[in-house]
């Protein structure tokens, strides 16, 4: 009788089976986890994909115990994936996890505050909607949304919630990104002048799931959930475990790979949005059925919408059957580059002495330097359990969480990435000129509204 609560809970936990209940009528284990918690902010992960596996849930981890999260439940439509998210998930917590079927199961749980949303592509505007409306905070997967009016509605549906909102465009949070944009908003780099960006791999399995795709049945899912909003369709265990590859599941290399780097345009010129979008491209190389290209070149033009003299291009390509030139995003001025890639500012390529006589100017050359020497801190390394920015970008989600402060890739970063993609998406898919309709906010082709 002279023990204290704390101090019979620990025993009992240590002594029995861990299910004793206390006085409140709750498993001691959860009341032991409770005790000196009352600030403690409980999250769900929606979606137990591999992404959420491999990068999101340790970045998450990383910061949880310092910044007082928890989670405690998962939501999967998959039996297979919803068994391997509550085992994964209890190992790392120490405690039980509820695992749901369905996010209905999953929202009637009134502990949580927030959610991690790790699903399909074309799902991450659908089930934004749908956890702000339950009142939770939320970090969603990129890329947003692959439609127009996916993208509408969930910018409308956050920006109503007041609730805290990051898209996975994590280069927001890195350090050398963020001098850039600093050195080139600061007017020290001049007017952006072209952009050109790759993103080169050789990986024909990429998106692939063959071993999955053999072992799936219907029955082990939810396809009409799945569908989350797409037009009917037949259960097709590829475009289930396979959907990068498949429109309209995903626009493939736009959504995934593109998505990241037209983000950093946007952000660092302050400009929401292309003003025209061309693309080709085809599936040349990888012919197992796949409907998404293996190669794409779009060139997209940005400026003001009402001056279509000024502005600049952004050239992106990206192909999955010859890695050379891996990964590049070079920005130009008529004084030099910035390169991404190295993390460096140079003269090269910038208007001298001689040539500039021509015009009746002055050299502009930019100055030898690394976007290191402008950081105000040092970028934290990869062996963190994920990638350095992506442990960078969780973690300013949740420490957003509790200030209740902005985050480093809001909303609008999300409508706006959402936008350039489903432009490049639009003139691929039609071999015409794509533009975007401020007043409908629309991705046109000609005179006609892009749809599915």
């Amino acid at each position: 009788m002279k023990k204290s609560r704390r101090e019979f809970l620990k025993q009992s936990l240590m002594g029995g089976a861990g299910i004793t209940l206390t006085a409140m009528g709750m498993p001691a284990s959860s009341y032991a986890r409770i005790l000196g918690a009352n600030d403690r902010v409980n999250v769900g992960l929606v979606g137990f994909s591999d992404r959420a596996r491999q990068a999101l849930l340790p970045c998450f981890f990383n910061n949880s115990k310092e910044l007082n999260f928890d989670l405690i439940a998962v939501s999967d439509i998959w039996n297979r994936r919803r068994e391997e998210g509550k085992a994964f998930l209890q190992e790392k917590t120490g405690h039980n996890i509820q695992a749901c079927m369905n996010n209905d199961e999953l929202y009637r749980n009134k502990d949580l505050d927030a959610v991690i949303i790790a699903t399909a592509d074309f799902q991450h505007a659908y089930h934004t909607i749908e956890a702000v409306g339950h009142k939770m905070d939320v970090y969603c997967e990129k890329p947003f949304a692959e439609t127009m009016e996916d993208a509408r509605n969930a910018l409308k549906a956050v920006k109503g919630s007041g609730k805290i909102f990051q898209v996975g465009t994590q280069r927001r949070s890195g350090d050398s990104y963020d001098a850039a944009a600093k050195f080139i908003q600061g007017g020290k780099f001049g007017p952006i002048t072209m952009v050109e960006m790759t993103w080169n791999v050789n990986q024909p399995g990429r998106w692939r799931r063959p071993d999955l795709v053999k072992s799936i049945r219907e029955s082990d899912t939810d396809w009409q959930r799945y569908l989350a909003g797409r037009p009917k369709d037949n259960w097709d265990p590829r475009k289930y475990l396979e959907y990068r590859l498949f429109w309209p599941y995903s626009s493939g290399i736009f959504g995934q790979w593109m998505t990241h780097q037209i983000d950093t345009v946007h952000w660092f010129s302050g400009l929401k949005h292309p003003r025209t979008a061309v693309a080709n491209g085809g599936v040349y190389v990888w012919k197992d059925g796949r409907v998404n290209a293996d190669t794409l070149t779009a060139v997209f033009e940005y400026g003001p919408q009402d001056d279509p003299g000024s502005g600049f291009q952004v050239m992106y390509s990206s192909r999955f059957h010859n890695s050379a030139g891996g990964i590049k995003e070079v920005y130009f001025s008529n004084g030099g580059t910035i390169d991404m890639a190295n993390n460096k500012i140079s003269p090269t390529g910038g208007l001298r002495e001689r040539e500039a006589q021509a015009m009746g100017m002055h050299a502009n050359l930019l100055p030898n330097m690394t976007l290191s020497s402008l950081q105000t801190k040092v970028e934290t390394s990869a062996n963190t359990g994920g990638d350095s920015l992506t442990n960078g970008h969780v973690r300013n989600w949740m420490e957003c969480v509790r200030s209740r402060k902005p985050t480093n890739a809001p909303i609008e970063a999300a409508y706006s990435h959402s936008i350039a993609l489903i432009m490049g998406n639009a003139a691929y898919r039609t071999g015409m000129k794509a533009t975007f309709d401020e007043e409908k906010q629309e991705v046109m082709v000609g005179d006609k509204v892009f749809t599915l």
